[in-house]
Order: C-alpha cells, then structure tokens, then sequence
C-alpha cells in the first residue's frame, strides 16, 4: 500500500471537471486508489463519489493506492493533483 498527501491550493477545490480527471485517470490503473477529505473516503474511481467529499481550498488529501501497479498509480495521482488542484 502506497500513501501520499496534498493540500489543495485550487481556489474551487474538487468540482465536477477536475473530479472527472480525476477519475478519468484512476480507472487506468488495476489498483484500488481512494482520496481521504473532511473524514471522508471515496474510491477515486467515481466521479460522484469524489464530488461528495466536498474538498475545498486548503483541505487536506489522503491519497491510497494498492494493488498490482499501486507505485505507478501514486505517481500518477501525485502529479494529476498537483498540477491541476
């Protein structure tokens, strides 16, 4: 199991386009990848799942991937986030 953390400096957080990417992005990986906010989990796989987690400007984000390609998708995670939240 692979851990990271990120603070979201995006001034609108995680909305439905960048929640998408997101999304987008987890799906090519085999590995169950899930995103911690506000005390809450969702499956970075689900669009709405990650909407409902309601992150805002300067939350913080527990990112988890394991599973098969758990390195490559924490990689991928790190830099989809900090370039786009």
């Amino acid at each position: 199991m692979k851990t990271f953390e990120y603070r979201i400096t995006s001034s609108v957080g995680i909305h439905a386009r960048p929640a998408g990417l997101l999304a987008r992005e987890a799906s090519v990986f085999s590995s169950e990848i899930s995103v911690c906010a506000n005390s809450k989990t969702a499956s970075a796989k689900r669009l709405f799942a990650l909407m409902k987690l309601g992150a805002k400007q300067n939350d913080l984000l527990v990112v988890t991937a394991e599973g098969a390609d758990e390195e490559a998708a924490i990689v991928r995670m790190a830099e989809l986030l900090s370039a786009n939240f």
